[in-house]
């Protein structure tokens, strides 16, 4: 029952290594798959859209409104006149009906300058839009770029395992084939199937993390079919080691969305402040208008009457006093300003404190990749030799099984310094606004 429990295991690898043949992606292939289909871009791009269309010279009001109107009522009256000589005057039902048509033009031509710092405004939250659409582009290439690696690891991780189980298989060959010849004990037979059992488990459950890392993939990539089999182009994690920290830290201070996006926020503060100052200006208003009125009589001298004209004026005017209230929103629109400014600096002090944390477990991890290449060349001699030896008779089972595991080991330590390091990379080319280099 094991020995089918482990065919059966072999059997469902391979069938999904034969569907990973089915596609075969590179990372540009994700990234570019991830950009036109990601929901998450998707919704940025239509906020983007709608600051660009906020961004208009009537939404500053710089042009003026007209407006085309017309109304139509009626009245139904009965009159009853009582005269001073007793008699009496009755008239019933007397309609009277009046039309009305217009065309008026309201324009504000000077506002205290508000019209035009509103439209600066408009114009840094349309900037701020292309920021949070870009902010958004960023991230989403940081999560394939590392999803991408984290399923080439996994997959590393599991040939290593694959690895296990050959070594596990031929040390159950030696040790049946030392039990028939009369020179090893049943009990080394059943140890060695055990350890089989055991790294084929393993491999099992290796499986799983594979399957899940391929689909968190697709799913960065928005694709339709979450379950799809693929197959990664890349075989390794490949690492960049020439990030240099002071040029990383220029290209942050310049280049860092977030920041960016800080200082333009800044910005709309102080073009707040200058719109409630506006408030202290005059204000000129023109409005001009054409009018038609057609007013019906059932009863009176007239029949009907026709009235027709233009009409036009200025409005000239200052606002005197309104409670403090002007005097109120200045003094916090200042506290705005400069809580802006410090959220500002806040935001620089976390990033490069971000930035040197990162870079210095960047610059650790590469060092510990250099060791950990040399302990795995070391682990694998120390395996050849090992199996020489046990093949001989002279190295006993748990031995063998200690230097096995020690490779093994070594090889996992090395994947999982590796995928930290490439972590600790994407971080760094993130913040320094660098991370559009992985898209080619």
């Amino acid at each position: 029952m094991k020995i089918s429990s482990l065919i059966l295991s072999l059997f469902i690898l391979a069938q999904f290594r034969n569907s990973n043949a089915q596609s075969v992606y590179n990372l540009n292939d994700c990234i570019r798959i991830g950009l036109e289909k990601n929901f998450s871009i998707l919704v940025a791009r239509n906020n983007e859209t709608i600051s660009n269309n906020n961004h208009t010279l009537g939404n500053a009001g710089y042009l003026p409104s007209l407006d085309l109107s017309g109304s139509y009522n009626g009245v139904t009256n009965n009159t009853i006149q009582n005269l001073t000589d007793g008699s009496q005057n009755k008239s019933s039902i007397a309609l009277n009906t009046a039309a009305n048509a217009g065309l008026n033009l309201e324009w504000t031509i000077f506002n205290g300058f508000s019209v035009s710092t509103t439209y600066k405004k408009l114009g840094e939250l349309k900037q701020i839009g292309a920021l949070n659409t870009q902010l958004s582009v960023e991230n989403l290439i940081a999560d394939i770029v590392l999803g991408y690696y984290a399923y080439i690891q996994q997959v590393q991780m599991m040939k290593n395992l694959e690895y296990a189980v050959t070594l596990s298989k031929e040390r159950l060959r030696i040790d049946e084939d030392r039990y028939l010849l009369g020179s090893s004990s049943k009990l080394q037979v059943l140890q060695s199937r055990v350890y089989l059992n055991a790294d084929s488990s393993r491999l099992s459950k290796q499986f799983e993390v594979v399957r899940a890392a391929e689909v968190r993939l697709n799913e960065l990539m928005a694709l339709e079919d979450l379950g799809m089999a693929f197959s990664a182009q890349d075989s390794s994690v490949n690492v960049n080691p020439d990030l240099i920290y002071e040029k990383l830290l220029d290209e942050t201070l310049t280049g860092n969305t977030g920041l960016n996006i800080a200082g333009r926020n800044k910005t709309i503060s102080e073009y707040d402040s200058k719109i409630i100052a506006s408030r202290s200006y005059p204000y000129l208003n023109l409005s001009t208008g054409y009018d038609y009125n057609l007013l019906n009589y059932s009863e009176g001298t007239y029949k009907n009457q026709s009235i027709y004209g233009m009409n036009y004026g200025l409005t000239l005017g200052v606002n005197l006093f309104d409670g403090l209230n002007q005097k109120r929103s200045i003094h916090n629109s200042r506290i705005e300003i400069e809580n802006k400014e410090l959220k500002y600096r806040e935001t620089e002090q976390g990033i490069r404190a971000d930035l040197i944390t990162i870079y210095s477990g960047y610059s650790n991890n590469l060092r510990l990749i250099r060791l950990e290449e040399q302990n795995l060349q070391t682990a694998g001699e120390n395996l050849e030799i090992a199996l020489e030896r046990y093949k001989l008779g002279s190295l006993s089972g748990i031995d063998l099984r200690e230097v096995q595991k020690s490779y093994l080991d070594a090889k996992e330590r090395l994947l999982l310094i590796q995928s930290q390091t490439k972590l600790a990379e994407v971080s760094l080319m993130l913040i320094s606004g660098q991370i559009m280099e992985y898209y080619k």
